[in-house]
């Protein structure tokens, strides 16, 4: 490939300035338009237009912040390089998708949905007039499902592609494949722009095809670290350290793992600061994480009243998905939430794992994007030496059941002989074929093929025990109900338990409680939640999360929507529990587990695995024989999380070879 006219014969170039004037079509304050010029990135816009014109890919380095993100999709809009169609703009997360397009719509002085619009799981805010779309990488693998050569897009923008989500890497692929395809037929051809704050990027430029790196100058400032000396401080107690010690209007960002996590410490720093001596400058608190809502997420970018400091406590979200403005200090605990698979024993674990070298220098660049700042890292300068140089591609550690499955309804049979950028091992790919094998959904014979089940499983946007649920689900006429339990299961949790408050709370479920386990409860709340139409005060009165509720209702509609394009039979099986629960048992039979004889703990079938019930479950003080549940999380013990009391019968009867006809229980 032919390197940059106005460079050197090397992969890599920086811009000079060239200013140029903006194209906005609809009324847009002066505001925002001087908010746009004064981005890092404005200054280089006729050449990134110039450049992107003339190549077929490339890849476009910028820290978090210079704009690249919400600026380049609109260069090339307003310049008209998308010829017209659409320019998708992909993100590894909702949130990102989300607040990134109202941003846009707003800069483009537009209807969001109209010219600007975005495309997340459940939620399609678009229309014929959309120009910009903003969609999580898992939106595009789907529809490149109906249409592999993606022929309504000229271009197509991988954002954040250091994240190597499982989604992302598989698009990939996808993407490189529909661009050689289309070249080979004539069609117009598909420019495909890699984007991202850090990356290995000879890594990615031999992948795609020697593609030119483009480096986008940030701004970036100076950012003194701290180490703990030898024991690891609480983040809570660095936190209020540092708010003794410096001005208010300095704000701290501080990252923890996940959601309860993160509403934990919110809630314990609010009481500390209740109860803190006068002088000290009031906090304003923010949590943000992924599954938060896109009105409540907007709270951590308003400007800090003054006189007091804001305090944003995260998950790896903030590492570069959204820049934060007054930004001064960072609180890195060094460890983050993360997927592993295990091929050999089955195992998908979500557990708590130590940070890269990448993720924590991420983090540090955080305190140093508008004046020098300073980062504490809650481990030792000898725990940093032992980090991993980058983070492992969750394709590499993840069960790929949900992939293969992708791959295969895109028409792609060779899985093994895919173009990943990082192969997932043999073991890995072949135990995902023997999970879907048991599901139904494939056959091996000379290839791997999709049976009529599995295709019908890959037009859910489901994991595929959860679409294989609905499809049994189908046959026992109770698909009315397993709708809801998967739809609350595919929300984060709908129960508020407040530490402050929790016996309060517990006894005001204790009306949904089942003996029979947590998906007879959830399906119990829903039907409560609906006979009060959704009412807010009943939602506080039984410490519901009316949030994510309403969130499940739509993630409802939608799954029900498919399920009458499918011309499914959608039956009522009314209060019979059993035949629900049976159903669930066949979905998941490779989640079930057993009491051990002692009474004491429980152990996997799949992998003969120790696990426990998690605290949250209903069936915590319980001891049923034998229970399946929906994902296991590894914290002080192996924890099993959403279960249901399931019959030894119905496993067998659901996989009688898996379980090699010897029965559960015999």
């Amino acid at each position: 490939m032919r390197m940059p006219e106005d460079g050197p014969p090397t992969k890599k170039f920086k811009y000079t300035l060239s200013h140029h004037n903006n194209g906005n079509n609809g009324y847009v304050p002066e505001k925002i338009l001087q908010e746009k010029r004064n981005l890092p990135i404005f200054p280089a816009r006729g050449k990134i237009i110039n450049q992107i014109q003339r190549l077929d890919t490339a890849i476009l380095i910028g820290e978090t912040g210079s704009g690249k993100t919400t600026q380049i999709p609109q260069y090339l809009l307003e310049a008209n390089v998308n010829k017209n169609a659409i320019i998708a703009v992909t993100q590894p997360r909702r949130v990102a998708a989300i607040t990134i397009s109202q941003r846009v719509a707003e800069e483009q002085g537009t209807e969001l949905g109209q010219k600007v619009g975005y495309c997340v799981r459940f939620e399609d805010v678009t229309s014929e007039n959309t120009k910009i779309k903003y969609m999580t990488d898992g939106m595009l693998l789907r529809e490149a499902i109906l249409d592999p050569l993606m022929k309504r897009y000229s271009i197509v923008i991988l954002d954040e592609a250091h994240e190597r989500t499982i989604h992302t890497d598989v698009l990939f692929g996808v993407v490189k494949q529909a661009q050689a395809r289309r070249k080979v037929r004539g069609i117009r051809p598909l420019k495909i722009l890699v984007m991202s704050a850090t990356m290995d990027v000879d890594h990615f430029s031999a992948y795609f095809n020697a593609a030119p790196v483009l480096y986008l100058e940030g701004r970036q400032y100076p950012v003194q670290v701290y180490y703990v000396s030898q024991y690891t401080f609480s983040s809570i107690v660095t936190l209020f350290q540092i708010h003794r010690a410096e001005p208010p209007n300095n704000d701290i960002l501080m990252f923890l793992t996940g959601q309860e996590e993160i509403e934990s410490a919110v809630r314990t720093i609010r009481d500390i600061t209740r109860t803190a001596e006068e002088n000290m400058a009031p906090l304003v608190v923010c949590p943000l994480y992924a599954a938060l809502p896109s009105h409540a997420q907007l709270k951590v970018f308003k400007p800090t009243p003054k006189g007091c400091r804001k305090v944003i406590v995260a998950t790896n979200i903030a590492e570069t998905s959204v820049t934060i403005q007054g930004i001064k200090f960072v609180v890195d605990s060094g460890v983050v939430k993360a997927k592993v698979f295990n091929p050999n024993s089955g195992l998908d674990l979500l557990k708590v794992v130590k940070v890269s070298k990448a993720q924590a220098l991420q983090r540090t660049g955080r305190a140093g994007r508008e004046s020098a700042g300073s980062c504490y890292r809650l481990y030792t300068e000898q725990e940093f030496t032992q980090f991993s140089d980058n983070t492992i591609p969750e394709i590499q550690r993840c069960n790929l059941s949900s992939v293969v499955l992708q791959l295969l309804a895109l028409g792609i049979s060779d899985i093994v002989n895919f173009d990943f950028m990082d192969k997932p091992s043999a073991e890995s790919i072949i135990a995902a074929v023997h999970q879907l094998h048991n599901l139904g959904a494939v056959i091996k014979e000379n290839t791997i093929k999709l049976t009529p089940v599995g295709r019908q499983m890959a037009a859910f946007p489901l994991e595929p025990r959860l679409g294989k649920t609905l499809l049994i689900a189908k046959e026992n006429n109770c698909l009315e109900e397993i709708l809801t339990i998967v739809s609350l299961l595919s929300v984060d949790s709908v129960l508020v338990t407040p530490q402050s408050k929790r016996e309060e709370a517990l006894a005001a479920r204790q009306k949904f409680v089942s003996s029979e386990g947590d998906h007879v409860m959830l399906l119990n709340i829903y039907k409560a939640y609906k006979a009060v139409k959704g009412n807010k005060d009943w939602c506080m009165e039984n410490f519901i999360n009316q949030r994510n509720m309403k969130t499940a209702t739509e993630v409802r509609k939608q799954l029900y929507d498919i399920c009458e394009r499918m011309e499914f039979p959608i039956k009522s099986c009314k209060n019979d529990t059993t035949i629900i629960r049976k159903c669930l048992a066949h979905g998941f039979f490779m989640n079930a587990a057993e009491l051990q004889k002692d009474g004491s703990e429980y152990t996997s079938l799949s992998s003969r695995k120790t696990v426990s019930i998690h605290p949250s479950s209903v069936l915590f003080r319980c001891k049923p024989a034998y229970v399946i549940y929906n994902e296991l999380v590894q914290t002080t013990k192996c924890y099993m999380r959403d279960l249901c009391v399931v019959d030894p019968d119905w496993l067998y009867e659901a996989a009688p070879v898996y379980f090699k006809k010897k029965k559960p229980g015999t």
